[in-house]
């Protein structure tokens, strides 16, 4: 983090920055190698106090039709069959509880909503680096991730099963900004 910002002076509205942000996901496959992917539409807010972390929120919808692994068919396959993309457009999540773990660690615990079933996880996060765009702005940069298994939520399907673990790694490359 740069050292001339603390806490405290994080304090406000964020919205992702998109051309920054990464969310993605990795999952072991039993006949070849993880496969990882990511989303490429979402958006996200945060509410954050620095001076009280514990007070801070955050929401983030991220549109399942946007998931991408590199492979066209099997892209399809996850967002009709895994995803139910028809019936179940977004993923969310909406936070409950923030905790500050360390100088710049962060543990998110809240709803992660997935083909209509709504679970809690807790997410870690590290700030990374906080500093002043060229607009004047403030950016912030967050890593972090959760594993989740997949089938608490119903994603499965049978064509499929015993071919993709069931636990899944999510992944966030996060850039938060601020406007002035």
């Amino acid at each position: 983090m740069t050292t001339t910002i603390v806490l405290s002076d994080l304090t406000g509205d964020y919205t992702l920055d998109l051309a920054r942000t990464r969310i993605g996901f990795v999952a072991r496959h039993t006949i070849g190698p993880e496969v990882r992917g990511r989303f490429d539409r979402f958006e996200g807010h945060a509410r954050l106090d620095g001076a009280d972390p514990a007070r801070s929120d955050v929401r983030l919808t991220v549109q399942t039709e946007s998931i991408s692994t590199g492979n066209p068919q099997r892209d399809e396959y996850l967002r009709a069959k895994y995803l139910n993309r028809a019936e179940h457009p977004a993923i969310t999540f909406t936070s409950s509880e923030v905790r500050q773990t360390g100088a710049t660690a962060f543990e998110l615990t809240g709803d992660l909503t997935i083909r209509g079933v709504r679970k809690p996880i807790t997410v870690h996060l590290e700030l990374t680096s906080a500093e002043h765009d060229p607009s004047g702005g403030l950016r912030l940069r967050l890593k972090g991730g959760a594993t989740i298994d997949r089938k608490d939520w119903g994603v499965h399907w049978a064509a499929a099963a015993g071919l993709v673990a069931r636990k899944v790694a999510l992944e966030f490359d996060v850039a938060a900004l601020r406007k002035p």
